[in-house]
């Protein structure tokens, strides 16, 4: 979850000489902070869903769930966007959500959620990463040096850091902080994502944008939940398994489906990096969740989050 809005090539010089984008409203940051709120709790849910579904399911039952609750805005939609829109639908689709969806359930199987809300803050350099490289937005000094930072932090969380403590990784015991490349991967289709929805997806309704992407990944991750995974097997056998799938329902409700129409509504009301700036204070939200449920904290996590947010703070505010 989550750059200035980029210029289409014929339409470049105009953006070049345009005014700076005006300050956040009331509303965009109100916005703001509901999604922080609720994408930071979405790693400890993942977290308990994991103690009984594998990370295939849990994604696919995510994914699937949020396209249910969406289907009827889809329908209503689906005839009045033109047709053009539809391979940017289905690209955000893929890259924003399903994919992220697996992503972050592979990765919580070894990796703290606290930790994995923390490397969520990438979100904010791949945005500027993917726009600079692909939709013209201006790269600076001061911005390569907030990349760079957040890579490095990264880098920290991952090599010093460790991830969970043994028995407290959902499935496997002492976690493997290598899986938080799972993470950055995930955050660079949130990049790709945030700014193909700021470039072509804009003047379509944020609820339309949601469920139309959802509609077109809920159908191939519907029908590979119910016939490819044991999905329905652990639900009639396994003790607990309707607990996890609460937990699961709950994500794909509030973090998937709700929170995506809020962040889509928030990228057309501001600005991609504006938007993506929810990367501050999930990372709080997810660690103290994490605190709760007994996951360690030591002073090389806080090092690697204090940088993280350092390089997004200065991506943000350079010219």
């Amino acid at each position: 979850m989550p750059t200035t809005t980029p210029a289409s090539p014929t339409a470049a010089p105009s953006v070049v000489a345009a005014s700076p984008p005006p300050a956040p409203t009331a509303t965009a940051w109100a916005l703001l902070l509901v999604l922080a709120a609720i994408w930071g709790t979405s790693f400890i849910l993942m977290k308990k869903g994991l103690l009984v579904f594998s990370a295939l399911e849990l994604g696919a039952a995510r994914v699937s769930v949020a396209a249910l609750l969406l289907l009827p805005f889809a329908l209503r939609h689906l005839g009045r966007v033109n047709r053009d829109k539809l391979k940017w639908l289905l690209l955000s689709g893929v890259v924003g959500t399903l994919l992220p969806a697996f992503l972050f359930a592979y990765a919580e199987t070894r990796l703290a959620s606290g930790l994995a809300g923390v490397l969520n803050a990438l979100t904010a350099v791949f945005t500027l990463v993917v726009g600079a490289a692909f939709f013209g937005q201006k790269l600076t000094g001061l911005r390569v040096l907030g990349i760079v930072l957040g890579l490095a932090g990264t880098l920290v969380l991952m090599i010093l850091g460790g991830s969970a403590a043994a028995g407290t990784a959902p499935a496997g015991g002492a976690g493997n902080a290598w899986y938080g490349l799972f993470i950055v991967a995930a955050t660079l289709g949130y990049g790709v994502s945030v700014n193909v929805i700021k470039r072509h997806l804009s003047d379509i309704p944020a609820l339309a944008v949601t469920g139309l992407l959802l509609l077109f990944i809920g159908g191939p991750a519907l029908a590979f939940l119910l016939v490819g995974t044991g999905f329905l097997g652990k639900l009639a056998t396994v003790p607990g398994a309707w607990t996890a799938f609460g937990y699961i329902a709950l994500l794909a409700t509030m973090s998937t489906a709700v929170a995506m129409v809020l962040f889509n509504k928030l990228i057309q009301t501001s600005t991609a990096l504006f938007a993506a700036s929810n990367t501050y204070l999930i990372p709080v939200v997810a660690l103290a969740w994490g605190v709760l449920d007994g996951e360690e904290f030591n002073l090389w996590h806080l090092l690697g989050m204090v940088i993280i947010l350092v390089s997004v703070a200065i991506i943000h505010r350079a010219k």
